[in-house]
């Protein structure tokens, strides 16, 4: 009787360890999805500023159509990628894709506020200097929803490989999250040297 009562409180004892590592990765899981969230929200926003900026600067710089076409063109590759990474977060491609999307995106960005010097006017309008200063500032927020959401993937990736986590994230299946990583290249990665 005694080893029957002993056995039954061992049995509960790794059923709500099971339980509570169980939680603990369940709570990890949608941190990280949650800090995805947040970076798609920052993402909708730069996305919805962008067609402004182009409008505004389509009026100063009529020849140079080309630029403007590449960064409409990279921004609608940037939202369909952003859409298909925040339906599978924990999927390694999407994720891959949307940073590569976004890095063409910066590109494209970075050569229209370069054109952008070249046109006094441009760069005196109200409407350009407020649309940068809003975008600046979501690149920021942006940068920040990244950075906090790397930390989160990478604490739900070490709770489901350390051991015990890894036994029972293996039982039920929970998979490693894709850490969002830059996608320039170490050329692109230098510092813009300028000179007076």
């Amino acid at each position: 009787m005694i080893a029957m009562i002993i056995l039954l409180v061992v049995i509960a004892l790794i059923v709500f360890w099971v339980i509570g590592v169980y939680n603990r990765l369940v709570s990890l899981r949608n941190r990280f999805r949650n800090g995805f969230s947040q970076i798609d929200v920052q993402l909708k926003r730069r996305y919805d500023l962008i067609p402004n900026l182009v409008e505004v600067a389509k009026g100063y710089m009529k020849h140079e159509r080309e630029t403007l076409e590449a960064v409409i063109s990279a921004r609608n590759q940037a939202v369909t990628a952003n859409s298909n990474a925040g339906s599978a977060q924990a999927d390694a491609a999407s994720v891959q894709q949307l940073a590569a999307a976004e890095g063409t995106l910066n590109a494209s960005l970075g050569r229209l506020f370069a054109l952008s010097e070249a046109y006094p006017d441009l760069k005196a309008n109200q409407n350009m200097i407020q649309l940068t200063e809003e975008l600046t500032a979501t690149e920021n927020k942006i940068a920040f929803a990244r950075q906090a959401y790397n930390d989160s993937v990478m604490q739900y990736n070490i709770g489901i490989e350390q051991f015990p986590g890894s036994m029972i994230a293996n039982t039920f299946g929970f998979k490693a999250g894709e850490l969002l990583q830059a996608t320039e290249s170490a050329e692109e990665r230098k510092a813009v040297k300028v000179s007076f």
